[in-house]
């Protein structure tokens, strides 16, 4: 796509400037959304803080097609319907919603390079479904299992509420749910407008997230919930938000290839912010873990990123 579905087209160096803003925002932004998700579910029920994050974040971005496309933003064919509601079940409320369970018991900065296997993940799907990616991409995703090997071998980091064996493999079965969403967004019929596609992703995987927890029994005692997991909280509604517009923006303006370093460079923001805001303390067999899966994942994406492929679809949300 040429520009966003929000704004005009911008030229010049201001266009660029802005581009390349917007790239960092995703940047900080996802790559502290693991730190957050740690501290908001110190103190609030998993499910039912990610359900009430999406719900919120969906109403946001709906507000905004409306204020800046108008009612014709929202058009969309039942086809179309079905593959947003289906990609809002797949990453926002089993990818996003095992990740906040698996917080509980795995660090923020483990996490967030578990999750950095989801385009490992897209290649064996695509795989799986016929198509033949380059040797190059193959050889990405064996390096990428050593990595993820190493990195489970480790021992887990413990979360918000100490450490469990099964937290890692919650976060791997996480990845699985972004992948098949990617693969779905990229292969089934999608809404016309990026952004209402994310918002009704949004508000659909919000909404399974929120009868997941009445299921599970969750409750949310307010006099228990600290200040820390409001704010958290509410960062994760605000700035889950506004990076997606950005992702957006940026995608219109800059190489997909470019915007595409987003998924190597979040893993190292979040194991940065969770060693110096939570304390997490890896240790050297998880980081040479860490550092193996970020250069497997560099390897595919450069690989993909080659004129006339595009296997990381756009305008999925996050």
């Amino acid at each position: 796509m040429s520009n966003t579905a929000l704004d005009p087209p911008l030229t010049g160096a201001r266009a660029g400037w802005l581009a390349w803003t917007a790239l960092g925002v995703v940047y900080v932004v996802w790559g502290s959304t693991y730190l957050a998700i740690r501290f908001s579910v110190e103190t609030m029920p998993p499910l039912l803080s990610g359900g009430g994050r999406f719900l919120a974040s969906g109403v946001l971005l709906s507000v905004a097609v409306l204020l800046f496309a108008g009612l014709a933003g929202f058009r969309m064919t039942w086809r179309q319907f079905g593959t947003a509601a289906l990609v809002g079940v797949l990453l926002p409320a089993w990818g996003n919603g095992l990740v906040v369970v698996a917080e509980q018991h795995v660090a923020s900065g483990v996490a967030a390079l578990l999750i950095a296997s989801v385009p490992l993940y897209v290649v064996v799907l695509r795989r799986l479904t016929g198509q033949r990616p380059p040797s190059v991409t193959l050889l990405g995703v064996l390096v990428g299992v050593a990595g993820l090997a190493v990195l489970l071998l480790g021992g887990p980091v413990a979360g918000a509420h100490g450490s469990a064996w099964w937290g890692p493999w919650l976060v791997l079965l996480a990845a699985l749910g972004w992948a098949s969403g990617t693969v779905a967004g990229s292969r089934l019929p999608v809404p016309p407008n990026p952004v209402t596609f994310s918002a009704v992703g949004m508000l659909i995987g919000g909404a399974v997230l929120t009868v997941g927890s009445m299921v599970a029994g969750e409750r949310l005692d307010l006099a228990e919930v600290s200040t820390a997991s409001w704010l958290s909280w509410g960062y994760l509604v605000l700035f889950g938000a506004l990076a997606f517009s950005a992702y957006v923006y940026a995608l219109g303006r800059l190489p997909v290839s470019t915007v595409a370093t987003y998924a190597y460079v979040n893993p190292v923001i979040a194991v940065l912010l969770g060693i110096l805001l939570a304390g997490e303390d890896f240790g050297l067999v998880q980081l040479a873990g860490g550092v193996v899966v970020v250069c497997a994942v560099v390897l595919v994406i450069r690989a993909e990123s080659r004129p006339g492929r595009n296997a990381f679809p756009e305008g999925t949300p996050r």
